[in-house]
Parts: structure tokens; sequence; C-alpha cells
């Protein structure tokens, strides 16, 4: 699958990955999906190739492609406690590069994991037909930014240290709302159970921190994903 550039709204060219589904012509749903605070690494890229495989035409904006690292990671984190900023509008020219695409059959999801969680989360309500949330920050004004939201499938880990809570506070609010969603919560997972860091030597440390990968968790997570986007993205 390529590496390939996109054209942001402001002209800027952002890097980016696409996984194509391995069979036929399509027309296929799009999703966009978020990377973590690291990256858009391997890890992301093989969940992008994952959901090409089932049939999914998958493109993973870099967010951080403007400048340096430092500064690409500080204004993403602002935007994403701002709920605005120049991520979103990357976001969504991705978006629309899918549905600008003769092979898409005129329907979009996203989907995050950790700070793209987050993001997923706050993208529900910006034009996308379904969100895929896993373990996502919760923003402040949930209510505010479930008004209008897409439907969600969320995944959290009982086990996470980061984010004590939020799977009911999110359900409850989902419930609030009126939201078509499915939330879950694993007992025996952590935060980032559905990414597998290459990590080398640090990984007793990353284990230890509770950020491990936890497949009993991540396969059903995943099954509940693809049954969520089946029933919301192939309409």
């Amino acid at each position: 699958m390529p590496d390939i550039t996109l054209t942001a709204s402001d002209g800027a060219e952002l890097g980016a990955y696409l996984a194509v589904p391995p069979i036929g012509d399509g027309p296929w749903p799009g999703v966009v999906v978020i990377h973590d605070a690291m990256g858009l690494g391997v890890d992301t890229r093989v969940n992008a190739d994952h959901l090409a495989a089932a049939g999914y035409l998958a493109l993973v904006p870099d967010i951080y492609s403007r400048g340096g690292t430092v500064r690409c990671v500080k204004a993403t984190f602002s935007a994403l406690f701002a709920g605005e900023g120049q991520a979103f509008d990357d976001i969504e020219s991705a978006r629309t590069w899918l549905l600008e695409q003769p092979a898409n059959n005129g329907r979009t999801g996203v989907i995050g994991f950790c700070m793209g969680g987050g993001f997923a989360l706050l993208a529900a309500a910006r034009g996308f037909d379904a969100s895929s949330v896993n373990y996502g920050q919760l923003p402040k004004n949930l209510d505010e930014v479930l008004g209008g939201a897409c439907p969600i499938v969320a995944s959290f880990g009982k086990r996470d240290r980061i984010l004590k809570g939020a799977a009911a506070e999110l359900e409850a609010g989902l419930a609030k709302a009126g939201v078509d969603a499915d939330v879950k919560e694993y007992p025996d997972a952590g935060h980032s159970f559905l990414n597998r860091f290459n990590v080398g030597p640090f990984s007793p440390l990353v284990k230890v921190a509770g950020l491990n990968y936890h497949h009993p968790s991540a396969e059903d997570a995943w099954q509940r994903i693809f049954r969520f986007f089946e029933k919301h993205l192939r309409a």
C-alpha cells in the first residue's frame, strides 16, 4: 500500500498512507484513520491495512506533517484540547479526499486510537457517517460535542490508568444525546490494547505502564467495529 500526498484546504501538502481493499474495484466506504501521539508509524499502517482487508478504503493523514515534530505535536494537542484548529482541518481534508475518489461509495467513517480516539470523538459531528473511538480522551463539554454526532462505537480498558470511568461517562452521554452507540469496557485490558507498539527494549516498561496490546480484547473490539461500520457505512 502506498504513501501518498494530500493537498490540505490551505494548499499545504500532507503526508498520508492509503490502504486499498485487495479484492474488487469498489465502491467501498471510506475511513479516515487518525494516528496516536506516536505519529504515523507501522502500527497505524497495520490498522489501516486491517480495515482495507475488510473492504474499506482507509486513509491515514499524517497530522504531524507541518514542520518540525515538536511544533507539530504541540499544535496537534492544542487543537485536541480546544476542539478546533489545523488538525481538524487536515482531518476534513482527508474526508473530502475520500469522498472525491471514484471507488468511494459516498459514505465515510473515522477511527482513532488514544490521541486519535479523542479526535475521532470530536469529529463525530463533523460530516462522518460513523465513528470508532478507541480509548480516546473525553472533552469537558461532552454534551455539546455529542450534539448532532454520528453513530459511535467505542472501546476502553478497565485497567486503563489514564481514562478511569470514561466508558461509563461516554455511554451515559451518548444515551442522553440519543446517539446510536456501542460502548464496551474490557475488564482485562489497559490503555492502547489495540496497538502493537514496537518500542524494542522498552517493551517491559510499556507493559508495566499498562499500555500493552491485549489480544482477546482487541479481537472482540475489531469484530464490534466491523459490525458497526457494516451497519452504518454500507447502506
